[in-house]
């Protein structure tokens, strides 16, 4: 997850189920008495000031009750035992990068290579010497990448990924996550992806941008960011033993602190990170039919607006 200033465009493969999605949300608001078109055309308009003022305006009119409800967020001291009582699983472990991805590729492409080469021995004549090392260089120049530009291995090791049955489950909660807290605390989403190597919530607002780009972030707006940051970590440690993607957004995190005044001490940013995986996850349980509304919208390629709707819709 991260704040970014340009929005990554839509795939064409996203036109069919967003087309549904806003069909639905206009019949849906259509049948409640409510007008989504200021909002939509503010998301279209790629506009975070036009959108929050919609989503004020609609929240003020009874219908974007979720909007914003969390806006007072406030540090303190938390301990892990909080975590676990909560329900995270094994929450000392939260900020240990998962390897499981990265050794299930490596694992694969050795073993694989490995077994064709020596198939390959069995080849008459030179050809059982020279194709039995061409194989076998394989891991070696998987492992040269991977040193080289590690985000060309890592693209690979994503697209690997899929393998495992709860990937696209994994990926549609924790970017839900991400979604729904910034949706509560007030910050507006204008974009998202669950595309494999390219999954982010995108969250634009002026503001808080030029505060982060010249370094000048304050405690108030550092605990809010960190609350969104950590979302998808603590949806992860609410429904799974092992989190995997935490890497991105604990770096997505240690950014804005490096980009805070007054600067953290190592024990003050410890525990604004418990901090903020406490609070992301009690928002999560307490708007968990929410988050599983989203979640489904997300995973049918569901436009912005449509994920409102869902968010707003959940009983």
């Amino acid at each position: 997850m991260a704040i970014v200033a340009v929005l990554v465009a839509p795939t064409a493969s996203y036109v069919g189920p967003r087309r549904r999605w806003r069909a639905a949300a206009a019949s849906s608001s259509a049948a409640s008495g409510v007008d989504l078109k200021a909002l939509q055309a503010a998301i279209d308009k790629k506009s975070s000031d036009d959108v929050r003022q919609a989503l004020d305006q609609l929240r003020e009119s009874g219908w974007a009750k979720r909007w914003g409800s969390q806006p007072y967020v406030s540090r303190r001291t938390t301990s892990l035992r909080e975590l676990t009582t909560l329900g995270i699983k094994n929450a000392e472990n939260l900020a240990i990068p998962s390897v499981r991805n990265d050794a299930a590729f490596l694992f694969t492409v050795v073993g694989t290579t490995g077994f064709l080469a020596v198939l390959a021995g069995q080849l008459p004549g030179d050809w059982g010497f020279f194709v039995p090392y061409l194989i076998g260089s394989i891991s070696l120049i998987v492992l040269a990448v991977g040193s080289v530009a590690p985000g060309l291995l890592q693209a690979a090791i994503g697209a690997f990924s899929t393998v495992f049955p709860d990937y696209q489950e994994r990926i549609a909660r924790h970017e839900a996550a991400h979604f729904l807290v910034a949706y509560l605390i007030g910050l507006p989403i204008l974009g998202y992806s669950l595309d494999i190597g390219k999954e982010h919530v995108n969250l634009i607002d002026e503001q808080l941008q030029k505060l982060i780009y010249s370094g000048q972030l304050d405690g108030k707006e550092l605990d809010r960011l960190a609350v969104v940051s950590m979302a998808g970590l603590a949806a992860e440690g609410l429904e799974y033993d092992k989190v995997v993607g935490q890497s991105a957004d604990l770096f997505t995190l240690q950014r804005f602190i490096n980009r805070t005044k007054p600067q953290l001490s190592k024990d003050q940013q410890q525990n604004l990170t418990r901090w903020a995986v406490l609070f992301a996850a009690s928002l999560l349980k307490n708007n968990k039919a929410a988050h599983e509304a989203l979640m489904s919208a997300m995973s049918q390629k569901a436009s912005v607006l449509g994920c409102i709707e869902a968010i707003e819709n959940a009983s």
